[in-house]
């Protein structure tokens, strides 16, 4: 009998320290719930704030709060035209940066016609790398550039494994990818700093989220423009300067038509550049960190959620098809 006593005495004793553990999982299950459930709210207010509420009320005077040039690279097509469309029709004049000094005159003449607003074009390769920027600094000495969109920027032929890319496409990716943002923001911001305004927006990628297998270099170089733009904004907000990292996630342009016969025209998330920069503009001074375009945003918001080997598993898939795709249309 005594046995059976404390036999129970220790099962109860065991049920009230389970029942405490329980009871504190639970909070910490509460607690977790909450702050996801806080998290999920704020990001769709920003959602709605960022994307929705801009198109209520009138657009922001660009020449006013920034200046009355725009400087653009890699503006002869795609999202780079587009953007400086889209600034030029807010009455901004436009300074193209390209490497083809027959479409910079085409593109120029057409915004100029077409938007009223005065264009100005310089010839640059950046992938040439250091030679290319003291021209191009002599070029904008004196101008009162309030916007710099660098867009520039190269990607694989085809989605790749990293030992089959060449040294020059290695070369390249890092010369136009990185260092002529970083060689770019280097020839205005003194400017901009000196004139207590300015905004500089830096095209990243949606690629730039996470590790992105059969685009390593390609990502890893659009990461460092997302933190590269984060951390400028941090120093030069005091000072008057509006710094953006814009990272799109799929958009059907030139640079991307390997994966144009899978994706475009099948999803409703990859817009046209043109759409595309249309939404992104009206971000400008208002999102220092953002996809540009609401479609874009919901897709960032669900890729922050998702475990990493999700999204490797994911694009792994992915890019495996793009890859065979442009193979077997010949893009190599």
């Amino acid at each position: 009998m005594a046995a059976v006593d404390s036999f129970y005495l220790l099962y109860r004793e065991i049920g009230r320290s389970c029942s405490c553990y329980m009871e504190a999982l639970a909070l910490v299950g509460a607690w977790y719930m909450a702050r996801k459930c806080f998290t999920l709210v704020c990001d769709s207010y920003s959602l709605i704030r960022l994307h929705f509420i801009p198109k209520l009320v009138s657009r922001a005077d660009f020449v006013k709060q920034y200046g009355r040039w725009a400087v653009v690279t890699g503006s002869t097509a795609g999202v780079g035209k587009a953007y400086a469309e889209e600034l030029a029709n807010r009455g901004i004049n436009i300074i193209l940066i390209s490497r083809s000094k027959k479409k910079l005159e085409a593109v120029a003449k057409e915004i100029a016609e077409t938007y009223k607003v005065e264009t100005a074009v310089i010839v640059a390769d950046f992938s040439k790398g250091r030679e290319i920027y003291s021209s191009i600094k002599e070029a904008l000495r004196d101008k009162d550039i309030g916007i710099l969109v660098n867009n520039v920027g190269v990607f694989y032929t085809y989605p790749e494994y990293f030992t089959r890319l060449s040294e020059d496409k290695l070369w390249e990716i890092v010369n136009v990818n990185i260092a002529a943002a970083n060689m770019m923001v280097h020839i205005v911001l003194p400017g901009m700093v000196q004139r207590k305004r300015g905004a500089i927006v830096n095209v990243s990628s949606g690629s730039c989220c996470k590790p992105t297998p059969q685009m390593a270099a390609y990502s890893a170089s659009k990461a460092y423009l997302d933190h590269f733009s984060r951390a400028l904004h941090y120093e030069y907000a005091s000072k008057g300067i509006f710094v953006q990292s814009l990272i799109p996630f799929f958009i059907s342009t030139n640079m991307t038509q390997f994966g144009d016969r899978i994706l475009s025209n099948k999803f409703f998330f990859v817009p046209s550049a043109k759409v595309y920069a249309h939404h992104a503009v009206s971000t400008l001074g208002i999102s220092r960190r953002t996809t540009g375009y609401w479609i874009h945003s919901i897709q960032f918001l669900l890729v922050q959620y998702m475990p990493e080997w999700f999204w490797v598993w994911g694009m792994q898939i992915l890019n495996s098809a793009l890859r065979r795709d442009a193979v077997s249309h010949g893009i190599y």
